[in-house]
């Protein structure tokens, strides 16, 4: 990617979601990675908006601010599509589609985690986004007669996202992306290389 920052961003496209199909465990028995089904889109978005949850709590001693605990409990928000597809509904909601192509609805219905996978528009470069550990609930049932003018009804839904066992929560594209990473980004989440980079330095000697 050219390394040119945006100065604004706009728009939302490319919605994408994996569903979290199995999540590893260590010796204790507790989750630790989860492994993610294909990447699949969902069309029609128009907007989203996710809040954050947490923030910094200061720990006082000394007559002053001793500590500061940073508390990233996630984000919690609203994804508004123009509909829910069947793959979606079934995949992660839980419904059931029965033998006679007709979306079930249960009470007892479990719905499953998800990878949420984005991007904004921007004046140099889109950026694109992962949450890694995403909760839906149903959207609301909505709609009403045609008038003179037709107006779209859309379905908006209810988004949690929490941090994984390993404690990523969330990732983004910037200007340093590489370009393979910015292309490959709706394949599979990304999964960040935090290990140190390394450097050769060469040295002449002068005679």
């Amino acid at each position: 990617m050219a390394k040119k920052r945006n100065k604004v961003k706009f728009g939302l496209s490319n919605v994408h979601w994996a569903k979290i199909i199995q999540w590893g465990e260590d010796s204790d028995g507790n989750k630790t990675v989860p492994a993610y089904g294909e990447s699949v889109s969902l069309p029609g978005a128009v907007s989203l908006s996710i809040d954050a949850n947490g923030g910094n709590e200061n720990f006082y001693a000394d007559n002053g601010v001793y500590y500061v605990i940073n508390n990233n409990s996630g984000y919690e928000g609203d994804l508004e599509v123009a509909l829910v597809t069947t793959e979606f509904a079934t995949e992660i909601l839980g419904e059931i589609l029965d033998n006679h192509g007709v979306l079930v609805e249960q009470n007892d219905a479990e719905p499953a985690q998800f990878a949420l996978m984005f991007e904004f528009s921007g004046d140099k470069h889109k950026i694109r986004h992962v949450l890694y550990c995403c909760s839906a609930s149903r959207p609301a049932t909505e709609g009403q007669t045609t008038e003179d003018s037709t107006e779209v009804k859309t379905e908006t839904l209810s988004l949690t996202a929490t941090a994984l066992p390993t404690g990523l929560v969330k990732a983004k594209t910037c200007e340093e992306t590489d370009e393979t990473t910015y292309n490959n980004w709706y394949k599979m989440p990304y999964n960040p290389d935090t290990s140190v980079k390394t450097t050769t330095t060469t040295t002449t000697t002068k005679s």
